[in-house]
């Protein structure tokens, strides 16, 4: 591990040691929630990973469904979020934490007195291991507070509760049984870039100048951070069977911001540092086939049915959801399995 991964993780470790006891409040003192009260919400997911703030799309759904017509603040880290809840018509301000907030302890120190000056009448931390999701809970005047976590002794039945979008979720519904709202029973909405008709209508007009638009299209993003990284020669095998099986179909490949590929840029590519451009093309997409990554959640985001590459043991935790997407476990999967998800997505 090096220094600064030493660093940050002592710095995590340290932070969660000083902020495990925030929130630890007896529910039951907690009066019931009138559901017409609640006109101003805070969402606290203080991690700038492109992954991260798509994931949290759904809870942000269900706090519109529970609450209609009232307004959402996100509490986030970096500058993604404008990006991502662009066509989020409730959510109203996005708060920021500065990337590096030791270096910027002004703007870090601003952010906590706009948290404290807003008049939230509900605020949510989504990750309850999010030492800063707890303090911005806690810091905030919300009349109703929750902090992420379910209370002791208590163990949600649901298949997919190790979700990172579900669980949020799941854990807010039960909160709320627990001060007067009913549990809903309907499934997690899907993660969602809210894309407008016109961004995907330009995103096929781009895709349609890379392939031919009278064929059906295969999408590959052969990139990944660190161990999620596939190396070149097990694409290399892939792509080979790839073309081979789908001689009919268009493949090509969507590039990193790094520019960078796998494959040797053997393939036709796309580039674009637009997270919506991007989104807009592969949502145009007959399938995705892609590495755990930041843009596998994007094409997920988009609705393209997506296959998510898994080798860690995270595939529960963070495979895509919906419209035909599946996670595959290359540890015990092989090329061939790979090739027959794609096919059944194809219906080929």
């Amino acid at each position: 591990m090096s220094s600064k991964k030493k660093v940050n993780a002592f710095r995590r470790s340290l932070m969660q040691s000083l902020t495990k006891n925030v929130g630890n409040l007896d529910i039951r003192n907690i009066e019931p929630i009138d559901k017409s009260k609640i006109k101003k919400v805070l969402i606290c997911r203080p991690n700038g990973r492109l992954g991260n703030m798509l994931l949290i799309t759904p809870l942000v759904e269900e706090v519109t469904k529970t609450f209609p017509g009232c307004k959402i603040d996100v509490f986030v880290k970096g500058t993604l979020a404008p990006i991502v809840f662009e066509n989020y018509d409730n959510v109203d301000k996005i708060i920021h934490l500065p990337k590096k907030p030791f270096k910027e302890l002004i703007k870090y120190f601003k952010v906590w007195t706009l948290i404290r000056k807003q008049n939230y009448d509900l605020a949510i931390n989504v990750d309850q291991n999010s030492s800063s999701g707890r303090l911005g809970v806690k810091f905030s005047t919300a009349k109703y507070k929750f902090f992420g976590n379910l209370p002791e002794g208590v163990n949600l039945n649901h298949s997919d509760y190790e979700h990172i979008a579900k669980y949020p979720v799941y854990n807010f519904r039960h909160f709320l049984s627990q001060v007067g709202v009913e549990d809903k029973s309907e499934p997690v909405a899907l993660i969602d870039l809210k894309l407008s008709k016109d961004e995907i209508a330009n995103g096929k007009q781009t895709l349609d100048k890379i392939i031919d638009p009278n064929k059906r299209t295969i999408a590959i993003f052969t990139f990944a951070t660190g161990e999620k990284c596939y190396s070149t020669d097990w694409w290399a095998e892939f792509y080979t069977v790839l073309k081979n099986e789908f001689p009919d179909e268009n493949i090509f490949e969507v590039l990193p911001v790094e520019n960078v590929s796998q494959i040797n840029f053997e393939a036709p590519t796309f580039y674009s540092k637009d997270i919506r451009e991007i989104g807009s093309v592969l949502a145009n997409v007959d399938v995705f086939v892609g590495a755990d990554s930041g843009i596998m959640h994007l094409s997920s985001a988009a609705k393209a049915p997506t296959l998510g590459l898994f080798s860690g043991s995270n595939m529960k935790k963070y495979e895509p959801y919906g419209n035909g997407s599946l996670g595959l476990d290359t540890n015990v999967l092989g090329v061939p399995d790979f090739i027959k998800a794609i096919k059944k997505v194809l219906k080929k």
